[in-house]
């Protein structure tokens, strides 16, 4: 009966062991391959220089060159009668242009009155269902740019618009 007794606990305790030996075997693959990741890292400089052999001296950074700010022309509202086949409809649009310098704002100020005319003349022959469309809105802003960048005479070229902006859309 004595060694019934003895079998029986050593057999639990060399499963015991077996467990603790794997359980120390995986530890100890998973503590090498992290070992493994980092000397890797570390020695190709993916960790970042504070963490990577050696002294790194810091890159020169460039010089940031101020963003210049941006030249904004704002156009009086624009209130027009548009006809389709069915119906008068009204579209009540203020546009503000976005201007690549000064010289341009300088020339859409001073040629204010035919700007303005040229933009109603534009709009009033527009359809008003194809115009409440994003591509509609689209053709449009590219129809503005177009025909507002075309020199005002005496002036040999027109002033550069680099964006047509709706500030108010309303067709009615």
């Amino acid at each position: 009966m004595a060694t019934a007794i003895k079998k029986s606990s050593g057999s639990g305790s060399g499963k015991l062991g077996k467990f603790i030996l794997g359980l120390l075997l995986v530890i100890l693959i998973i503590g090498g391959s992290v070992a493994g990741t980092y000397f890797f890292f570390q020695k190709s400089g993916i960790l970042g220089p504070a963490l990577a052999d050696g002294q790194v001296e810091p890159r020169p950074r460039a010089p940031v060159a101020p963003l210049p700010a941006p030249i904004f022309a704002a156009l009086e509202p624009f209130t027009v009668t548009l006809r389709d086949e069915r119906s008068t409809r009204i579209l009540y649009l203020a546009i503000t242009l976005r201007l690549v310098d000064d010289e341009s704002r300088a020339m859409v100020t001073e040629y204010m009155p035919e700007v303005r005319d040229r933009v109603l003349r534009l709009l009033s022959v527009q359809n008003p269902t194809y115009i409440q469309t994003p591509d509609g809105r689209e053709k449009l802003v590219q129809d503005l740019t177009q025909l507002l960048q075309r020199p005002y005479l005496p002036q040999p070229r027109g002033p550069e618009i680099s964006a047509v902006l709706f500030t108010a859309f309303v067709v009615q």
